[in-house]
């Protein structure tokens, strides 16, 4: 039988997670039409229009699946859009927003600047198609369209400045 301070602690543990959960989705739960600057809905997006657009491209491509309620998707966009304004002239940078809603997905997007195109599935139809684990996962496409390297799971600097250097061979 744990003792009290060990229940103590536990309690502790316990009640900085659940404010830690519910800082993060009240930064954007509650955010409404005036905080998002007037942006539009992202559009909505199957798995084929997706496969379309993306074969459509005439460059790499990182493709980033995120959602608004999710704490590693939040540590990873300053880092994905500071490697877009690096090289978003040379390699195409796109977000898929899933299982979310068009409110706190806008409000995300202003509260990070994500200034690159963004998607939004609803059902996770992308992700699914490209056999995607999890959120956030990243794809790396190359310039015709087909998937190079998938990455589950929270990028960090080094493994997104690995994949855009092999994403720029494969460009040139």
């Amino acid at each position: 039988m744990p003792n009290r301070n060990g229940q103590s602690f536990t309690m502790l543990k316990r009640s900085i997670v659940l404010t830690l959960i519910l800082a993060a989705c009240g930064g954007t739960a509650t955010a409404g039409p005036e905080d998002v600057g007037g942006r539009p809905d992202l559009p909505a997006t199957t798995a084929d229009e997706f496969e379309a657009h993306i074969g459509g491209i005439d460059r790499p491509a990182v493709v980033n699946v995120w959602a608004s309620w999710c704490l590693p998707c939040r540590s990873e966009a300053p880092l994905l859009n500071q490697a877009f304004e690096q090289y978003g002239s040379q390699i195409e940078f796109i977000g898929v927003d899933v299982q979310d809603n068009q409110t706190d997905a806008k409000a995300f997007l202003a509260e990070f600047g994500l200034e690159f195109d963004h998607f939004f599935d609803r059902d996770r139809e992308v992700v699914n198609f490209y056999a995607g684990i999890g959120t956030p996962v990243t794809f790396f496409f190359a310039p015709n369209g087909e998937l190079f390297k998938t990455h589950s799971g929270i990028l960090d600097e080094r493994t997104l400045a690995l994949n855009i250097d092999e994403l720029l061979q494969l460009g040139s």
